[in-house]
């Protein structure tokens, strides 16, 4: 694991020499806190937890800002840690990390894969798995932190560090917000964060002024039936079958009553009914994600689902359908004048050729509450896959595991370091030098 790392620091070294007199290049200082940083990714790694489940995730997060002499507040939306690092006048710059994974088995092979299991929110026995990368997000969070605590004759301000649950559910932010984020503690003047990229390469940043991710609603749709013997259909109302119909139904929304030139996705990412091969249930189970660019297409897809299945059950003589909205999250939008400033901050420590501008995409993020209040957000990606192995990959016409596959796995170490580079480049950008006595 050590080559890495230095792999990593190679790579940094190398589209980095035009700054090698920078007194705040962190290369070396990275390698020195090699094995803290690892040891905290792999036991991150081995121990997931669920949205609202991150407990012992939350401890330990609190626990590594409390060393770092933050002023730790618990406990803010449930499981939210907030740690303050105060250093003299200046702004205030919030740092985010989320802290939850995904109900995915892990099949990646490696020595620190995750066997854990946890009871899901429908009472399911599931594997979890950190396929999100938010291990990565939370050790270069604690680590830039503690380049931060380490190095505060370099800064003055005020660091509000943010360790977030429920990113997944698309809950915690709003849980944290709800709870008194921005009234308790110091209203940040910048919020920023990052997050992995499973297509991009390990010492790339992606980022984009403006939107850069959609919106996203989540939907649990009842269709209900008539129960009865499977060799008596004409008995029974049956249920799967109105499901199957729905599922196909529900596509024709975006190809056929959404205008081609927005944005639009339709998933049904669940589908439970039934019991026994000869029996027919009284009702199916759809759990969907509705992603789109604008509010008025996030409505029209609502609408356009909940037409389809009351008209499908009077169609077929059943039961009134249930369609229930649950979590939603606007589309995360870059403040364009933050990205002004960030970006030659990236392109001065990374080297201009490996921060890349980015296109937007269907993924949906709950880091664009923090935007609340007129606060100026800014997102990046960064890089985490060999280029050999993105080459590799493409030249055998193989895809590369994507986010939330029980496959994915990052180059962390080099990752990391490319992570923490990035982002302590871009807080201390943002916070003026600390006033020499």
């Amino acid at each position: 694991m050590r080559r890495c790392l230095i792999v990593g620091l190679v790579l940094l070294s190398a589209c980095t020499r035009s700054q090698a007199d920078d007194p705040a290049a962190p290369d070396a200082w990275l390698e020195s806190h090699r094995e803290a940083f690892f040891g905290l990714y792999q036991n991150l790694h081995r121990n997931p937890e669920l949205s609202n489940q991150e407990a012992r995730t939350a401890a330990r997060m609190a626990g590594e800002l409390t060393k770092l002499g933050a002023k730790v507040t618990t406990g803010v939306g449930k499981h939210g840690v907030v740690g303050l690092l105060e250093n003299g006048p200046g702004p205030v710059v919030l740092v985010r990390t989320d802290m939850d994974a995904l109900p995915v088995t892990e099949e990646t092979g490696l020595p620190y894969a995750s066997t854990a299991k946890a009871t899901d929110p429908q009472g399911r026995e599931v594997g979890v798995m950190h396929a999100c990368g938010h291990d990565v997000h939370m050790t270069s969070f604690i680590a830039t932190a503690t380049w931060l605590a380490e190095h505060k004759d370099r800064w003055s301000g005020t660091a509000l560090l943010i360790a977030q649950p429920a990113e997944e559910a698309i809950n915690g932010a709003r849980a944290m917000l709800d709870d008194g984020l921005y009234t308790r503690f110091p209203k940040p003047d910048f919020a920023l964060a990052l997050h992995c990229k499973a297509d991009g390469a390990v010492g790339d940043v992606y980022f984009r002024p403006g939107p850069m991710l959609a919106n996203s609603t989540s939907l649990d749709v009842v269709i209900r039936g008539k129960g009865g013997h499977g060799a008596m259909p004409h008995k029974a109302v049956d249920p799967i079958v109105l499901a199957a119909l729905a599922v196909l139904d529900f596509q024709t929304i975006v190809s056929r009553e959404v205008q081609p030139i927005d944005p639009a996705v339709v998933t049904v990412g669940s589908i439970h009914g039934g019991t026994k091969h000869n029996i027919i249930s009284d009702e199916v189970k759809l759990q969907l994600t509705l992603r789109s660019y604008k509010e008025s297409v996030r409505l029209q897809l609502i609408e356009g689902v909940e037409r389809r299945v009351k008209a499908l059950a009077l169609a077929h003589k059943a039961p009134e359908p249930t369609v229930t909205v649950h979590e939603s999250t606007p589309e995360t939008s870059n403040d364009p004048g933050l990205v002004g400033r960030v970006s030659p901050l990236l392109k001065r420590a990374l080297g201009e050729e490996h921060v890349v501008l980015a296109d937007p995409v269907m993924g949906a993020e709950d880091f664009a509450l923090y935007a609340q209040d007129g606060v100026p957000i800014m997102m990046f990606w960064i890089g985490t896959v060999p280029r050999e192995r993105i080459q590799a990959a493409a030249a055998q016409g193989q895809t590369l595991p994507s986010l939330h596959s029980n496959r994915y796995h990052p180059e962390a170490e080099a990752s990391i370091a490319v992570g923490v580079r990035a982002m302590t480049a871009a807080v201390t950008g943002l916070l003026p030098p600390k006033a020499q006595p």
